[in-house]
């Protein structure tokens, strides 16, 4: 039996959250054939909640950078950020032009006007609706366990703030301008080891599949680390194969090729 780990964007969907039908039908095989599948992803377990995604019938979520395992709709593990250094923290890294969203199981935390305009705000705003809150208006009760910051550029001085709070925190950054801040001791290859612990699978039998900057411990760490074809050029060193990109099949190329479906 084999565990295999889906990092979500860029990986199961593209940027508009569209799932090649290849890829559920693999996993469909997949477990069929008597493995499991993982999601396994940056986001939060609030901001996974696309029926689409859902709806594939993963064997458990890890979420939030290795921060949280959910097995059957309960948190197997979670990690909340203590109120007192979540408020140290949000106050440090506005100083140096950060401009973050508060990451929790439950909800999100976002001050429009940090936002306004942006890309990224509008989704958030789009896909969470009322359980998308303000940071300000509920400050120091937030139920979070990372951050994703804004960090424009030349303003964001993100070496300033890593020098105070980089004890607390790895800093991932996909670009000059996003910083995702994940508490110390958590990322996508340590959950992995709390699923084998859990189903008692050695670690040679994991597959990992990613695509980005925070999928690196991941695809390094699995048995067999495997990047998309139009993934960074970090995720595609870290890995030990390469496949096509999202949408021309990779995930069912790589399955096929392993012999799993």
């Amino acid at each position: 039996m084999k565990a295999v780990f889906f990092d979500i964007d860029g990986t199961l969907w593209d940027r508009h959250s569209v799932i090649p039908e290849s890829t559920t039908e693999s996993i469909h095989k997949l477990q069929k054939n008597g493995n499991l599948a993982f999601i396994n992803t940056g986001r939060t377990r609030a901001f996974v909640r696309r029926r689409n995604l859902l709806d594939i019938g993963f064997d458990g979520i890890c979420c939030g950078c290795g921060t949280m395992l959910e097995l059957n709709g309960k948190a197997e593990y979670y990690y909340k950020i203590p109120e007192e250094l979540a408020v140290y923290t949000v106050e440090t890294i506005r100083k140096f032009g950060f401009k973050p969203v508060l990451e929790g199981r439950y909800n999100l935390y976002m001050d429009d006007d940090e936002f306004e305009g942006d890309m990224f705000g509008t989704k958030l705003k789009d896909e969470l609706g009322s359980d998308l809150l303000t940071i300000n208006g509920n400050w120091g009760k937030w139920e979070i366990s990372k951050m994703s910051c804004s960090t424009p550029q030349p303003q964001t001085d993100v070496k300033g703030a890593q020098e105070i709070i980089g004890r607390y925190y790895s800093f991932m950054t996909n670009s000059k301008e996003y910083v995702e801040l994940v508490p110390t001791g958590h990322n996508k290859a340590t959950v992995m080891d709390k699923v084998c612990e859990k189903f008692g699978i050695d670690n040679k039998d994991t597959i990992a599949f990613g695509d980005g900057s925070n999928d690196l411990e991941m695809l390094r760490h699995a048995g067999i680390g495997i990047a998309m074809g139009d993934g960074c050029d970090e995720a595609k060193e870290a890995a030990d194969m390469i496949t096509t990109g999202q949408k021309e099949d990779g995930i069912k190329n790589a399955l096929e090729k392993l012999d799993l479906i």
